[in-house]
């Protein structure tokens, strides 16, 4: 049969489009499978180190850990012969609980608050000793050694009256202890400090026994006071009564007469204020114009 030349043009002319797009797509194909490599291969190859945390290198030709330690960004590697290990180094807080005895065989529950990060010129040489668990591994055990060596230094009553003294006793002792696991503590505080029922309660009876002691004190001296001022009133009175015996001795009944007359007028006074009071005179008189025998009367009349 014959073919129409048009016809044939049209097919040749898809072959050569199909051809040429499939050479496109396997150069693309190749061009993004090589990208795909080589970003692959970048991203093995770098790593970050974020804010606040630092990087030490294990080298597997090199023999472990590698001495530096990479800071804050972006580093290379060599992927599958180093591997980096990402440490927090900020600071954290610690709370470090013990139960331990004083000095007086008391037993008091006690809570330390540690504020700790690590050095970061040790790194290398604190992950090879410890990991990066360091802090469970030596804060519990610095921390509850510490405190039972100086709280058996003091009495019960001192741990209260010098709790500031005590605390920076326990600050020092842990800054010694912990600079010997390259750990710096910023800051160590005694957030809680308890005694046993026991304790609590001889310190109550003790109180008790102190506001008692008070109270009796206050009593005696009260007595002492009303004593003295016994003893100064009856020497005013002796002293008085001296007074007026050499006033006598000297003067006979006046000063009597006077002291009469004094008591007569204020009794009168008083009468006089009263409402109810109604004075009669005594009946009769004598020769010389005077009252009789019979004197007055003083009546008290109620209205």
């Amino acid at each position: 049969t014959r073919v129409n030349p048009t016809t044939l043009i049209i097919r040749v002319s898809e072959a050569i489009a199909q051809t040429t797009m499939d050479k496109i797509l396997s150069r693309v194909s190749s061009a993004a499978g090589a990208l795909a490599v080589g970003a692959f291969t970048v991203n093995s190859c770098i790593y970050n180190v974020d804010g606040g945390e630092r990087a030490v290198m294990f080298d597997t030709l090199r023999g472990g850990i590698l001495p530096d330690v990479r800071d804050e960004g972006t580093h290379f590697m060599i992927p599958v012969v180093q591997r980096p290990i990402i440490i927090d180094v900020r600071t954290k807080p610690r709370e470090i609980p013990s139960v331990t005895g004083t000095k007086d065989l008391q037993m008091v529950n006690i809570k330390l608050r540690v504020l700790w990060r690590p050095v970061i010129e040790k790194l290398p040489q604190l992950y090879r000793e410890l990991g990066t668990d360091f802090d469970e591994r030596v804060l519990p055990s610095i921390g509850s050694e510490v405190l039972k060596s100086v709280v058996a230094q003091y009495n019960a009553e001192e741990l209260l009256s010098k709790r500031a003294e005590v605390s920076n006793r326990i600050k020092s002792e842990l800054i010694k202890r912990g600079a010997h696991f390259h750990l710096t503590l910023d800051d160590v505080a005694i957030t809680h400090l308890t005694f046993g029922r026991e304790f609590m309660k001889a310190i109550e009876s003790k109180q008790v026994a102190s506001q008692e002691a008070e109270r009796q004190q206050y009593v005696v001296q009260r007595a002492e006071q009303e004593r003295i001022a016994n003893v100064t009133r009856a020497e005013g009175e002796a002293e008085a009564a001296t007074i007026i015996t050499k006033a006598m001795e000297k003067t006979g009944n006046a000063i009597v007469e006077v002291r009469r007359i004094d008591a007569a007028k204020e009794i009168a006074t008083k009468l006089a204020r009263g409402r109810n009071i109604t004075y009669l005179p005594g009946g009769g008189t004598n020769s010389d114009g005077g009252n009789g025998g019979n004197p007055g009367l003083l009546l008290n009349i109620d209205k």
